[in-house]
């Protein structure tokens, strides 16, 4: 089973049709995508770079193909992006939460965030079981918070499994001046270590657009009500509240369980073969087996 389907079996159980019937109803709906080489806008507020043998969904078709497969959206998808010859994709959002302050820069501490990130996810193990579902639970970093005051990035990777089997998380998100920039990177944990020289890659492309910039931050702006240790444990959207290893989740929780599960899959699956589709590397749509 590939770990795009484990992420789902482990969070929830699936109560939506199943994904292959789902995709299978989309159809051949005619969706934009840009192949690289170009440059891509991610809504107005930055771009990035699109290489050769990569394509693009922007926000507006990604949003379309996820709600044509009855996934639920949160509206602010920027869009999605990957290799057309590996298994691993992007998906950008946007959060205009305001300007992050980095004052506790240097106060990111390591061993109490996986603390945090343990507390929730063993939380959350509970509705789990009354779900019916197995737990999950977080293994360690697999690459510590860091934060790079030059650029205003900041980065963690952690690791987790469920029935014995690897769950990773890789996360960045971008500093701007009227919010932030969230980048999952979706790849199977035994593939990770290879693709991150080429996903770093591909992030230094990313560009802020005039006026968005973090260095073009003006008195009277709004402010963030939370800094960098929030963003990392998922407070940002639930005020500095342990949600442990799903925490991306949040704006889907308001939805009914199902769909949380289904919107899971979306990112880590049902867009990778939508792309496989559109691209003509595998005419033939289902579940990853």
């Amino acid at each position: 089973m590939r770990t795009s389907v484990l992420l789902a079996v482990c969070v929830l159980a699936l109560a939506a049709p199943p994904l292959s019937a789902q995709i299978t109803n989309v159809g051949k709906p005619k969706f934009d995508i840009l192949r690289g080489p170009a440059t891509a806008r991610l809504g107005n507020v930055a771009q990035i770079e699109v290489p050769a043998g990569y394509v693009f969904l922007d926000g507006k078709t990604l949003r379309a193909l996820l709600k044509a497969g009855g996934n639920p959206v949160s509206g602010d998808e920027l869009g999605s992006l990957e290799p057309t010859n590996a298994e691993w994709s992007v998906m950008f959002r946007f959060h205009d939460i305001g300007y992050v302050k980095d004052d506790d820069k240097d106060k990111l501490d390591a061993d109490k965030l996986l603390q945090d990130y343990r507390e929730g996810t063993e939380a959350a193990n509970k509705m789990r079981a009354q779900a019916g579902n197995p737990p999950i639970h977080v293994v360690g970093w697999e690459q510590p918070p860091k934060y790079n005051p030059i650029t205003h990035n900041l980065e963690w990777a952690i690791r987790g499994e469920c029935e014995g089997r690897p769950i990773l998380n890789y996360d960045t998100r971008l500093l701007g001046r009227k919010g932030v920039m969230q980048i999952k990177l979706i790849v199977s944990p035994d593939e990770f270590a290879a693709t991150l020289p080429a996903f770093t890659n591909l992030l230094a492309t990313h560009k802020f657009q005039t006026g968005e910039s973090y260095a073009e931050y003006r008195p009277g702006d709004k402010l963030a009500k939370y800094g960098l240790a929030a963003l990392i444990t998922g407070g940002a959207a639930v005020g500095a509240a342990k949600l442990g290893l799903f925490a991306w989740l949040v704006p889907f929780l308001k939805k009914a369980w199902y769909l949380v599960v289904a919107a899971v899959v979306a990112v880590a699956n049902v867009v990778k073969r939508i792309f496989r589709r559109i691209t003509g590397r595998d005419e033939e749509i289902r579940l990853e087996d």
